[in-house]
């Protein structure tokens, strides 16, 4: 620590956001610095970073703009560099724990202890109690963000005089694309940057959170970062409340999607009215109703999650992308540790709920393994027979070479 600084920040919190950095990974910014490149010379980063922070002359430069596809348009993307990761997780380490003593029970993105099947795991629960769930899609959340309302929202909660200065520039901060274009912004917050999530929770805190428990107090609903649902006893109260968060929304200055924010009603066993929509995607689980058995092994129809027809789309063109059966170079084990971190990770998230839905896709998969096989080995090349049973002995010598075979999806 130096009295001599404006700012009383500590070099070993400096220390600690690196090591957190590092442990979330993600790519260069603009500067096209690695986290090894910057690792090499750690002390003299991180010194320059505490340096400036605790002068107050530290100004992030700008952040680099990627387009990710989804449907129907792209996802902009805000990579900051790996230095201002680190300056901005020094920021939510201070601002964090005084925003988590407030934040609501039912929000539960970007959270300490909190997690997306959380998040899933309440919202069934609450579709069997419940008819009807508003599908609540805001547009462009992280992009039109309203600066002065989350500048408020803030000072609710912190005079902290540098935290306060580098949100206030991180926001301010100009997006550059591949091409050098400086994009000036005036609003939102960029989405992959550390400290977003964070403002983003603390704006539909305000915005969506505690109005509604203001002003509706017996609904419930699950937030998980800008994406919500509600739950609704009688299509009446549904219509009403969607109107309502409509209007707040417009009111905080977003706008909920027109199309894509619905009314769904929980169709199942013991609720069977005609109703248009019976589903809803959430966290890339699809809410719908599906054959299941109770604990008595009789079938009845349960409005439940699997994984959702989007997310395995994503999925295939991901293994479809990686182009296996080009891949003839590669050993069985080199293709399996290449392959296996995404199939775990797959497995991990989607096989909490309704797991069946996924073995298809994991069958999938071995057919593209046996395609590489077939163009790998000029023996198996016309034969798919021969090419399943020489997996099928690869799997009966090697079971958990891939993670889908331990999954209990073998060749």
């Amino acid at each position: 620590m130096n009295s001599a600084k404006p700012f009383s920040i500590s070099k070993w919190t400096v220390y600690e956001a690196w090591l957190r950095v590092r442990a979330n990974g993600g790519a260069a910014g603009i500067d096209e610095q690695s986290m090894s490149d910057f690792e090499q010379d750690l002390k003299k980063n991180l010194y320059k970073i505490w340096n400036r922070m605790s002068s107050g002359s530290y100004f992030p430069p700008t952040v680099k703009r990627v387009e990710i596809p989804k449907d129907k348009g792209v996802r902009v993307l805000g990579i900051p560099t790996v230095s201002d990761r680190v300056a901005q997780m020094v920021v939510k380490m201070e601002l964090e724990p005084e925003l988590e003593s407030v934040f609501d029970n039912d929000s539960y993105g970007y959270r300490p202890n909190r997690s997306a099947h959380d998040a899933l795991a309440i919202t069934c629960q609450r579709c069997w109690r419940y008819d009807w769930v508003i599908d609540l899609d805001i547009k462009g959340f992280f992009d039109n963000l309203d600066w002065v309302l989350l500048g408020k929202a803030l000072r609710k909660h912190t005079n902290n005089p540098w935290v306060l200065l580098y949100i206030e520039r991180w926001l301010k901060a100009p997006m550059e694309t591949s091409d050098g274009q400086i994009i000036e912004r005036t609003k939102g917050t960029p989405q992959g940057g550390v400290i977003s999530p964070l403002l983003a929770n603390l704006f539909l805190h305000y915005a969506f959170d505690k109005w509604l428990r203001r002003e509706h107090p017996h609904v419930q609903f699950a937030r998980y970062a800008d994406d919500a649902v509600v739950h609704c006893r009688s299509e009446q109260e549904a219509k009403a409340l969607k109107q309502a968060i409509e209007q707040r929304m417009l009111d905080c200055c977003l706008e909920c999607h027109p199309e894509k924010t619905k009314l769904v009603y929980c169709f199942d066993e013991g609720r069977q009215e005609a109703h248009e929509v019976i589903s809803f995607d959430f966290l890339s689980y699809c809410f719908r109703p599906r054959l299941v058995r109770n604990r008595w092994g009789r079938m009845f129809v349960g409005f439940t999650p699997a994984i959702s027809p989007k997310a395995k789309q994503k999925i295939r063109e991901k293994v479809k992308a990686l182009k296996l059966h080009k891949q003839t170079g590669l050993t069985i084990q080199e293709l399996a540790y290449k392959l296996n971190p995404m199939i775990s990770g797959w497995i991990n998230y989607f096989s909490r709920f309704w797991k069946t839905a996924l073995r298809p896709l994991m069958s999938w998969i071995n057919l593209k393994l046996l395609k590489w096989a077939k163009k790998k080995y000029k023996r198996l090349k016309f034969s798919y027979q021969r090419a399943r049973k020489w997996m099928q002995r690869v799997c009966n010598t090697q079971p958990y070479l891939f993670s889908h075979w331990q999954f209990g999806c073998r060749p």
